[in-house]
């Protein structure tokens, strides 16, 4: 299968591969991916590698789409992961994102995620895109809601005990917005 790669001015956004382990476990380890998404047990890069094959690389395999690998262009330097997923519990596919907190406050949580729901939209053919988010995530709140998406209700997901909040933004709003 051929798979898409998405550019914005300053960032490149290919489909996570084995090689971004350790980013992975960078990412999942940092305190705001603990605190507002969940410990995900992984405390080296193998871990990292076992979860994206178990996890990651099966929904890519058979969708086309998952997770990407947020990449600056400037430098080739990985900051962070952007992507479409599918989760038990929840009808319509998400997005969702992180970055290092190093890369913070530069928006290009906004790029890489404006770029991944147009993809949503234009190239994997969905017709509503939704976001998960905790209350006090405040920071990804402000993001899902610049991006175009509303509050629809709280809900909870099998597994998660946390109670969360869910947007969603059709391909006619998304249009709209263009």
């Amino acid at each position: 299968m051929d798979y898409q790669t998405y550019e914005t001015a300053r960032l490149r956004l290919r489909l996570t591969n084995a090689g971004d382990a350790e980013l992975t476990h960078r990412l999942y380890n940092t305190q705001e991916f603990l605190q507002f998404v969940g410990d995900r047990s992984l405390n080296t890069a193998e871990d990292a590698l076992e979860y994206l094959k178990n996890r990651a690389f099966p929904q890519i395999e058979k969708l086309g789409y998952g997770n990407y690998t947020v990449i600056l262009k400037e430098n080739g330097e990985k900051i962070g992961s952007c992507g479409l997923y599918h989760r038990e519990g929840v009808a319509v596919v998400d997005i969702g994102f992180a970055l290092l907190p190093q890369y913070y406050g530069r928006s290009y949580g906004y790029e890489a995620a404006k770029v991944i729901l147009d993809a949503g939209f234009r190239d994997f053919g969905l017709q509503e895109i939704s976001a998960l988010t905790v209350q006090e995530n405040l920071a990804s709140r402000k993001l899902i809601e610049k991006l175009g998406l509303t509050f629809r209700k709280k809900l909870f997901i099998p597994n998660d005990p946390e109670e969360l909040l869910y947007y969603l933004i059709t391909k006619e709003e998304w249009q709209s917005r263009a």
